[in-house]
């Protein structure tokens, strides 16, 4: 008969370690930069359990100092391992600090394993009459599973627990009894613990050996009955053999005791745990503590933990009026991430005209909304297949637009209008551009749950699949799963009531649940200013670029792409002749042969990981300097690079409808707060190379009645590590209208001003730009024409010239040590997670990206208010020229002729006067028929 008593027993380390790498693609960061994935990971495993089992007994085992036992019998053992990423270690002071204030016993020993002390535990609360239930994901425990003893194993990322009994494990390892785990496991051997196990032997040889032989001694006593090598290898590491099932085998004689009173659960000092929670800023981790512990501990029903798991539910109601009264579920949303106390989602379809009447109703009283559009593109339109909405936390409603689109179009306008409600949406740019071909404005306060999440983790991955997962312990439903794959594959327009309804509602669901959360993060964090005064506005002023697009001159695209092949051939010809043969040139392989084997330009080439040798850029770029088939070879990838990319691509994204090129921009993207530019990517277009200058021709004007206008920062970045560091030379330098590189070059060569020459302002150029990126004296070397040692006198000597630069830079690098991030003039923020590292070379990138992050990032925000304001002048003014492109620190604007007079010194102006500063920012402005001329 099974006992009532159930003891759990937690083996911390693995845990730890399984929640550490569940969240490694999306790490969960404080405010003040630490990595608290471990102990997120390992708190939510520990609460799931005490909320899902109500264990009257439960306690958590360590490692302490590694096992003696079996260093001494083999000294490689667990040698092999990597080192303990810097976060867990960080993770368990903190985490045992959590269970002494849960009044969770810890079971720790020197020199004993966590398995052996559960081993040893677990073997004495059976003969106690406990169940023991062994908390781990680590299948070494299986040995130990008994009628009263199982492996409690929790899955990935809430997706339930597995319980392992005698006859589970005997179907996982095809044996007899969990005992002959051990000789699996002594058999195999483990990679992880450098258990060598028996040579050649892998799974399915060790499960074949157990069923005939029984175990590791029986094999090695019948080892005559092997053939060929597999004989040999075994009969030669017999003894090694015999050491790896000992090493496998979990010790059951640990100095350790088993205790009811002990082990059993009582309540957390609140208190403690709050205060801890509040350090690591585990908010709804300690909402959840309450929770379960605020109520009697045998009646605990379905509690929600930080994590909130939401089931979808088909609903195949074919009317729902009586769903959209206030009662319709009990569901409380709590401070936080939406926090559920109901049933299953109910999420349904509205597709008669009086229900859709009834619930816009419904919809218009709301004070915020969560939507979801779903279309197909074709053609370049996008064309609407239905609309998800959601207003209550576990719930949502499908409009398919199938039969009636633009009535319902007309009626929802009314929603989309309102200023008084409002929209919550993920990517939210993207539905206001779908919503504006239908003549459509997305008025009144909006909220983007991926834009949210980007200010609060800007290294991490904003996709709703993923923040689901991390913050609502969720998964979504893929658009793969519905739609099928290969010769199955449906389109989103083809798919049914009942399939469509859940997938739709489900994503407007989960950005509710996660809008409340995202806000408080940002209001903690000091980002709700920036995110509600620059980037959501912002969002709305690129979507009316991205809608406007440019003009582009695709007849002088294809006479350049004639041209640029001509040349191509040209070099290739030269190259080959230089070569001494022909030969493929965009083939890495054939081309290190020519190069490292038949002309031998070095003695010592490198080689790649594949035995190739390397012909990157930085190998071709040294060589070419002395060889000059290598300077042709990197003019000839350069031409075909141009062409393929830029020249023949872009007539290809012309949209046939506009006759317009439509870039879209990502406000997500770049963890420095800068824009990126993709489909076409405008802000990659070279601009240093005569060729590549060619191809901002292609961007003309809309028409005779319009020019194209080029506004630019100048030395934007300069001016803000003047600002930044409040160096009193630089700010004396710009104020003073000075060529901030003439005047730095005068101080460094010490030399008057007028006898400056043109080397040496070149020189205090790269090194002005280059300490902004923290060059290095070898860096600098290969820039310039200096020696190392020159260099590392000229920066030497810089940073005598500018002391209060060097000591802002060293403040910054210890700020972020401190902090774990650094942050602009407007609070955006930039975690720096390795800043701390032991590794030199990874610690010294963040070193740089702490100096370098806040200018960045700064002059991104600047550019973003001035474009922000300037569009709300040409709006309020009902001007007729466009803004169209912003390409890092300039903007480019279609200005209709007649009103150029007047909007060239107004944008000039918003642009210069966008943040205040200690230095005057500078804009330069020029006009042209295309984007090269105005540039």
């Amino acid at each position: 008969m099974a006992s009532e008593k159930r003891l759990f027993l937690l083996d911390a380390y693995a845990l730890i370690f399984r929640g550490y790498y569940a969240l490694i693609k999306n790490p969960r960061i404080n405010s003040k930069g630490m990595d608290t994935s471990a102990i997120l990971g390992f708190t939510n495993s520990l609460l799931d359990v005490i909320k899902r089992e109500q264990p009257q007994l439960l306690a958590v085992a360590f490692d302490k100092g590694g096992s003696v036992s079996r260093t001494e019998s083999f000294e490689a053992y667990k040698a092999n391992r990597q080192e303990t990423p810097e976060a867990i270690k960080i993770a368990v002071p903190y985490i045992q600090q959590i269970l002494r204030a849960m009044n969770i016993p810890i079971i720790e020993k020197e020199g004993f394993e966590a398995d052996d002390l559960i081993g040893t535990l677990a073997k004495q609360a059976e003969k106690e009459g406990c169940q023991v239930y062994m908390v781990t994901p680590d299948k070494d425990y299986a040995q130990l599973v008994s009628e009263n003893i199982f492996m409690y194993r929790p899955a990935r990322m809430g997706n339930g627990i597995e319980i392992w009994n005698v006859d589970k494990v005997k179907e996982k390892f095809e044996v007899d009894t969990p005992l002959q785990v051990i000789d699996y496991l002594g058999m195999m051997g483990d990679a992880v613990d450098n258990i060598p196990g028996l040579p050649g032997v892998g799974d399915k040889t060790a499960k074949k050996f157990i069923k005939q032989y029984g175990s590791m001694e029986g094999l090695l006593a019948n080892t005559h009955e092997l053939k060929g090598k597999m004989k040999e290898k075994i009969e030669a590491n017999k003894e090694l053999g015999l050491l790896s099932k000992q090493l496998a085998t979990i010790i059951l004689d640990c100095p350790v005791e088993y205790h009811e009173e002990d082990f059993t659960m009582c309540p957390p000092n609140f208190e403690e745990v709050h205060a801890i929670f509040q350090e690591l800023e585990f908010r709804r981790t300690a909402e959840t503590i309450n929770k379960i512990f605020n109520i009697n501990i045998s009646t605990i029903t379905e509690t929600t933990s930080e994590n909130t798991t939401v089931s979808p539910q088909k609903n195949n109601t074919k009317e729902q009026l009586d769903l959209f009264s206030e009662t319709t579920q009990n569901v409380t949303i709590e401070t936080g991430y939406a926090t559920l106390e109901s049933s299953k989602p109910i999420y349904q379809y509205i597709h008669t005209d009086l229900a859709r009447k009834l619930f816009i109703q419904k919809l218009m009283q709301q004070p915020k909304v969560a939507f979801e559009i779903i279309s197909e593109r074709i053609n370049f339109v996008d064309e609407i297949i239905g609309f998800g909405f959601s207003y209550q936390a576990n719930s949502g409603y499908y409009i398919p637009t199938k039969n009636n689109k633009l009535q319902i179009l007309k009626e929802l306008q009314a929603f989309f209008e309102n200023d008084a409600i409002e929209k919550i949406a993920y990517e939210l740019k993207g539905n206001i551009k779908i919503l504006a071909q239908y003549k459509i404005e997305l008025k009144g306060a909006a909220f983007d749950i991926s834009l949210a999440h980007y200010l609060l983790h800007p290294d991490m991955r904003h996709q709703l699949d993923v923040l689901s997962e991390t913050y609502l312990n969720y998964q979504v439903t893929h658009q793969e799963k519905v739609l099928g794959k290969g010769r199955n594959k449906v389109t989103l327009s083809d798919l049914d009531l009942n399939t469509i309804t859940p997938y739709t509602c489900e994503q407007s669901d989960l950005c509710f649940q996660l809008e409340q959360g995202f806000r408080q993060d940002l209001k903690e964090n000091n980002l709700h200013k920036l995110y509600t005064e620059i980037e959501l506005p912002l969002l709305k002023v690129l979507a009316k670029m991205e809608l406007e697009g440019i003009n582009l001159d695709v007849p002088y695209l294809k006479e350049l792409s004639l041209a640029l092949e001509n040349d191509i051939q040209l070099l290739e010809q030269e190259i080959h002749q230089l070569a001494g043969e022909e030969f493929n040139i965009a083939s890495p392989k054939q081309l290190g042969i020519v190069l490292f084997e038949k002309l031998a330009l070095i003695d010592k080439p490198k080689k790649t990981k594949t035995g190739q040798y390397a012909t990157g850029e930085d190998i071709l770029t040294k060589l070419s300097e002395e060889h000059t088939i290598a300077e042709k070879i990197l003019n000839y990838r350069g031409l075909v690079k141009l062409k393929n990319t830029y020249v023949d691509s872009l007539p290809n994204e012309v949209n046939p409808v506009t006759k317009r090129v439509h870039t879209t921009y990502s406000q997500s993207t770049a963890a420095t707060g800068r824009l990126s530019s993709n489909n076409p990517n405008l802000q990659n277009i070279p601009i240093r190379t005569e060729r590549g200058r060619l191809i901002r021709k292609a961007f003309v004007k809309k028409d005779e009645e319009h020019v194209l206008l080029a506004a630019d920062y100048s030395q934007i970045e300069l001016r803000l590590i003047a600002e930044l560091s409040q160096d009193p030379e630089m700010l004396a330098s710009f104020n003073n209208g000075d060529d901030i590189h003439r005047s730095t070059a005068a101080k460094v060569f010490n030399v008057p001003l007028d006898q400056v020459t043109r080397e040496q302002r070149s020189q205090a150029k790269t090194v002005n730009f280059g300490i902004i990126y923290g060059v290095s004296a070898f860096g600098l070397s290969q820039q310039t024409n200096l020696s190392r040692k020159e260099s590392k006198e000229l920066i030497d000597t810089y940073y005598q010239t500018y002391p209060t630069l060097k000591k802002y830079m060293a403040d910054q690098v210890t700020f972020a040590k401190e902090h774990g991030y650094v942050k602009t003039l407007l609070e955006r923020r930039r975690y720096l997670k390795n800043i701390n590292s032991a590794n030199a070379i990874v610690r010294s990138a963040d070193e740089r990206n702490a100096v370098n992050a806040p200018i960045q990032g700064t002059a991104a925000d600047i550019i973003k208010i001035a474009m922000i304001d300037i569009q709300k002048t040409l709006e309020k003014g009902n001007y007729k020229s466009k803004m169209l492109l912003q390409v890092h620190d300039e903007l480019v604007f279609d200005i209709y002729k007649n009103e150029l007079n007047e909007l060239r010194p107004m944008i000039v102006s918003k642009m210069e006067n966008a943040y205040k500063l200690n230095v005057p920012l500078l804009v330069e402005t020029d006009l042209g028929d295309n984007w090269l001329d105005a540039h």
